[in-house]
């Protein structure tokens, strides 16, 4: 089976950081986001990619090409970016003639019963329940628990069952088919081509679309879910164990990651903390954080932060002469 993988957005809810790396390479959990979503495909026996590529795409076809020399890559370039639809329509030549396929967001974790995924013999999306449906794609479900209607970003949601951004794709020559009527009568929803839509086209014409909940989604497209996520893969071993990691008067808290040849000292690390390749920490306590490679940190007092490759934060130092009943707070 072979993975169609669409990385060509921009990623402006992560900026500053996406304007110099594309956001599948974003570091999280002692890998990137691309980096965990082929090695989960990988450990499923799928060997066979396509990468679709815009903005910074050079960085991810390096990225694959050094890190997985040995996986069959295809590397298709989206330009202009007019949504998923789109992009997959734009790739369509590379799938087309398959028998099934697997897509996933380049933004998106997901821990899943894969097995149960790839031996349905039919199309099939990942989905998850969620508190705020409208700011996802969203399926209705009839009384056989197939999909009768998928809608994205709805106003008024009908259901709080989301995509997560898995699909597996069964004879996806009728998904380009749809994909091509869509763009034949330029069928637009917020302004781009959505996946959903083609979907829908796919319903109406009497295509069966099962659903499989996922056990956990990590959509790594926010800060806040960055970290989230940063948090929940770590606290899985080997993680757990900071037995092995030892620096000069410094305390590890485990669940930690931290990369080859990183100098750190006198420091405070922990819990939750991913530290990239060749980093310096010094006199610094850090927690709930993500550090990128080659970066330095000097006294510094820090948590839920993303710190960038190749930067630097250099904290403040007091001297103190404090005289009897003095109360100083720099927290205000």
């Amino acid at each position: 089976m072979k993975a169609i993988i669409p990385v060509a957005g921009i990623g402006s809810r992560l900026r500053p950081h996406t304007h110099t790396q594309p956001k599948a390479l974003i570091p999280v959990a002692g890998n990137t986001i691309l980096g965990h979503i082929i090695k989960r495909l990988l450990a499923a026996g799928i060997e066979d990619f396509v990468f679709i590529i815009g903005y910074l795409g050079e960085k991810i076809e390096a990225f694959v090409k050094r890190e997985y020399p040995n996986i069959r890559a295809e590397f298709v370039v989206q330009e202009p970016r007019e949504g998923l639809g789109h992009a997959l329509y734009v790739a369509r030549e590379t799938y087309e003639n398959e028998t099934d396929i697997i897509i996933i967001l380049g933004d998106t974790v997901v821990d899943v019963d894969m097995q149960k995924l790839l031996e349905h013999p039919g199309t099939m999306l990942g989905v998850k329940k969620v508190d705020t449906p409208s700011l996802f794609g969203v399926t209705e479900l009839g009384p056989d628990e197939l999909v009768t209607k998928v809608v994205e970003k709805p106003k008024i949601p009908k259901s709080n069952i989301a995509l997560v951004g898995l699909y597996k794709i069964h004879n996806p020559a009728k998904l380009v088919a749809a994909l091509a009527y869509m763009m034949q009568e330029e069928i637009k929803t917020l302004g781009e081509y959505h996946l959903s839509d083609a979907l829908m086209h796919l319903i109406k014409n009497g295509e069966k679309i099962a659903t499989l909940p996922v056990d956990n989604w990590f959509d790594c497209g926010r800060k806040e879910t960055l970290l989230q996520a940063n948090a929940i893969l770590l606290n899985r071993p080997p993680y757990l164990n900071a037995d092995n990691l030892q620096f000069p008067n410094t305390i590890i808290i485990p669940p930690v990651s931290i990369g080859q040849n990183c100098t750190i000292a006198n420091s405070i690390i922990g819990p939750n903390v991913a530290i990239g390749d060749y980093t310096i920490v010094q006199h610094t306590i850090l927690h709930d954080s993500i550090i990128g490679s080659y970066s330095e940190l000097r006294n510094a007092v820090m948590h839920d932060s993303i710190v960038g490759n190749d930067a630097s934060l250099l904290g403040l130092t007091h001297s103190f002469n404090i005289g009897d009943n003095t109360e100083i707070n720099f927290s205000e």
